[in-house]
């Protein structure tokens, strides 16, 4: 039975209610009608969670069988696409941990990240679900490294990465504006020393030489400038940076003994960056 044929079966038999036919013992057609109707559903409807009823009456009526492992990695990806991520994780880790060793495990569990990863924009200042993404996406490249998904996921991974140190980078700009340096500089500190390969470390250590200058502790603010002109000489940060110290009498050279001049000592000796 096609699953064009299916679904008038189902509307035909619950005098065509949609919501009646869904509600319907499915027990007499074979797994692969039901699986071919859930994947009509997924091609032609709106509604990815249509599909996903089908699939998961899969999984309850024909247990352990061919269909269920095709349906139960096609109920991670309808989740997936109704945003229903919860459900989507749930179903790729079930995937994960009955068939472990399946040529599709690759697939659930870059779906199991990507559940994650969707919803970085979405939990504001929470970051827990970006840890759990970047988890997720060192899965796919470490366990999965030739699949067709592992570079994807490094792309996501460099993405999700970036966005923890734009999370510290907001953070920290929010206290130096309101002059709680110390906190500013702890912020600053952490994309420094922590997510110095992002795209935000430039202006972490120009914030850090306005920081350090406004409490006057001069020689981390020169060292900063320092590690900033030796790494990022041509950026607009480093220019930014440059001035506030010229406008103090002091240059961008490392001074004292800190923090930041052992990240200095690590950069001329290329162990950073």
């Amino acid at each position: 039975m096609t699953a064009a044929l299916l679904a008038g079966a189902l509307l035909t038999g619950c005098g065509g209610n949609r919501a009646t036919a869904e509600r319907q013992n499915l027990d007499r057609f074979t797994a692969e009608e039901i699986y071919r109707r859930g994947e009509f559903e997924l091609e032609n409807s709106r509604r990815p969670d249509d599909a996903v009823f089908y699939f998961s009456e899969i999984e309850r009526l024909y247990p352990y069988s061919e269909w269920a492992k095709r349906a139960l990695i096609m109920q991670a990806y309808g989740n997936h696409r109704a945003r229903n991520y919860e459900e989507a994780r749930s179903a790729a880790q079930r995937f994960l941990d009955t068939y472990p060793g399946d040529e599709d495990a690759a697939y659930a569990q870059y779906l199991l990240a990507l559940s994650y990863y969707d919803q970085i924009d979405e939990v504001g200042r929470d970051q827990g679900l970006t840890f759990q993404a970047l988890q997720g996406l060192r899965r796919v490249i470490e366990d999965y490294p030739d699949s067709e998904y592992a570079r994807s996921a490094i792309l996501k991974f460099d993405l999700a990465f970036d966005h923890l140190a734009g999370k510290e980078m907001e953070i920290g700009r929010y206290y130096l504006k309101r002059g709680h340096y110390t906190s500013a500089i702890n912020r600053f500190r952490v994309v420094v020393e922590e997510f110095q390969t992002t795209t935000h470390t430039p202006e972490a250590l120009m914030r850090l030489v306005e920081a350090y200058l406004a409490l006057g502790l001069l020689d981390e603010a020169q060292t900063a400038g320092a590690i900033l002109g030796h790494n990022f000489q041509s950026s607009p940060f480093y220019e930014d940076a440059f001035r506030q110290l010229r406008g103090r009498g002091l240059s961008a050279e490392a001074q004292g003994d800190s923090w930041l001049t052992n990240i200095y000592r690590q950069t001329i000796q290329g162990r950073w960056l």
